[in-house]
């Protein structure tokens, strides 16, 4: 009833500002885990509504079934000694049943956050267009206004305010950690390495490596991106150049020189992902950050898990992934533990 807006709205006017660009951390930002914290790894599950991802963004998606398969989910992990960082965003927040689903999951390390997707989050004052789908281009008090709602609806439905978030889309601003600490937070997880959503009007994280760092009172734990390939000491700049050539970063990657490797089990094949671990893990960065989207874990919700045979070869990437990082000697962690070691 609030309709969505549609690529052909869109694709006459020129292309948005950009978003947020973070610069580098300075050396003295970076956070020096101790010694016996090890080599840990963290999982964050985007807990949210079901959509069509090739349909325009819709004030309508509000449904949240999907989020009734999180238990057998969580139990998977649990049997792994893996506890889960579940990002919640405002439809799954406010939604009872969803409630009940997830609260019994909160043991063993597992705790919700807070994921912030502004296009179902009230107020829902801003107009529905791309660029505001990130929620650090709203103005000040909108982005505040809509947090306060999330944050509270989660407060609410658990009985404690979460202190770890995730922007939807990846989607800081210049005031998105000013907002965040004024209001309990003690973690943000929305910096994506290596991705740059300018063209989109979002946020350019090309300046940002893997390595935890503080920022505004809060710890920044990017989500880990790895670049791969003979020619992986390029990084950003050449995975730029490449996007600049009509299937330049095509060609890189077919010719094993370079290649954009998150750590994600959607859409990200299993022997690239452990390279890409082996990696991390070789360049001495101390935290890896993996996610998935919650409706994943039901065919037919994303992209990547269309149907049976998707969601079968989900939990055996999950499985071979367990046991290189155990190989590796990385071990799970979760937030809680992983804020008290940053301090």
């Amino acid at each position: 009833m609030w309709g969505s807006f549609l690529l052909t709205d869109v694709m006459s006017e020129p292309l948005p500002e950009p978003g947020f660009r973070p610069s580098a951390p300075a050396p003295a930002d970076l956070i020096a885990w101790p010694a016996d914290f090890g080599t840990r790894f963290v999982v964050f599950v985007d807990v949210e509504e079901e959509f069509d991802w090739d349909l325009p963004l819709s004030r309508d998606n509000r449904s949240v079934e999907a989020v009734a398969a999180l238990p057998d989910a969580h139990a998977r992990f649990a049997a792994a000694g893996v506890p889960l960082a579940l990002m919640l965003d405002h439809p799954v927040a406010s939604d009872a049943r969803a409630a009940d689903w997830i609260g019994p999951l909160l043991t063993g390390g597992s705790l919700v956050g807070a994921q912030l997707h502004p296009w179902v989050t009230p107020p829902l004052d801003e107009a529905l267009v791309p660029r505001n789908s990130f929620a650090g281009n709203l103005p000040r008090a909108l982005e505040a206004a809509k947090l306060d709602a999330l944050t509270d609806a989660i407060a609410t439905a658990f009985g404690a305010r979460p202190t770890a978030y995730r922007a939807g889309r990846y989607g800081l601003g210049p005031q998105t950690f000013e907002l965040l600490a004024g209001r309990g937070y003690r973690l943000d997880s929305s910096m994506r390495p290596g991705f740059d959503y300018a063209p989109q009007g979002g946020p350019d994280y090309g300046a940002i490596g893997n390595q935890a760092f503080h920022i505004g009172g809060l710890i920044e734990l990017p989500s880990t991106t790895v670049f791969t390939g003979l020619a992986r000491g390029g990084g950003m700049g050449l995975y730029r150049a490449g996007g600049s050539v009509p299937k330049g970063r095509a060609l890189l990657a077919r010719t094993r020189l370079l290649q954009r490797i998150p750590l994600t089990p959607e859409g990200i094949p299993i022997a690239e992902a452990l390279e890409a671990v082996r990696a991390a893990v070789g360049d001495g960065i101390r935290v890896l950050s993996f996610a998935f989207h919650s409706p994943s874990l039901v065919p037919g919700h994303t992209p990547y898990v269309r149907y049976a045979d998707d969601l079968r070869a989900f939990w055996h990437w999950w499985d071979r992934m367990f046991a290189e990082l155990d190989r590796l000697g990385v071990t799970p962690c979760g937030l809680a533990e992983l804020i008290a070691a940053a301090v």
